[in-house]
């Protein structure tokens, strides 16, 4: 009876190492290939802008960088730079110093802008492939 449980212990242990690395090797490459490098693209030059505050004018001056898991929503925004521009630069202008002077009104303008750079980018590949926008720089005077 003895016997029979080692015997038993010794298949399963042997049959766990046989199975184990090929389960390893097949998770290791499904992580491997989802995580793709981080692709990121500064839209230079910087974005400078005037806006209205009550009786002055005012200016905003965003660094603006893209980032994004696939090239060819890189190449898409590359192509349609003009385009990106034109669109930052109308949402940067409508903003009123009020709205901007507090974290919040700061973050939801970065999501409206993203969500700006996701259209024209599904526009033209047909998936919105962006995955973040960051302010780099952030001047308003």
């Amino acid at each position: 009876m003895v016997l029979g449980v080692v015997v038993l212990v010794l298949l399963a242990g042997g049959g766990y190492l046989l199975i184990q690395p090929r389960t390893a090797h097949a998770g290791t490459g499904a992580a491997a290939q989802a995580a793709k490098p981080e692709l990121y693209l500064p839209l230079d030059p910087a974005f400078v802008v005037n806006f209205q505050d009550q009786d002055s004018t005012r200016y905003l001056q965003v660094g603006v960088t893209v980032m994004t898991h696939d090239q060819n929503a890189v190449q898409a925004m590359k192509d349609s730079d003009p385009v990106i521009r034109n669109a930052l630069v109308m949402l940067f202008s409508s903003q009123t110093y009020a709205g901007l002077s507090d974290t919040a009104g700061k973050k939801k303008l970065q999501a409206q802008a993203l969500d700006a750079v996701r259209k024209i980018v599904s526009d033209k590949t047909g998936k919105p492939d962006v995955d973040a926008l960051y302010f780099t720089s952030f001047v308003m005077q």
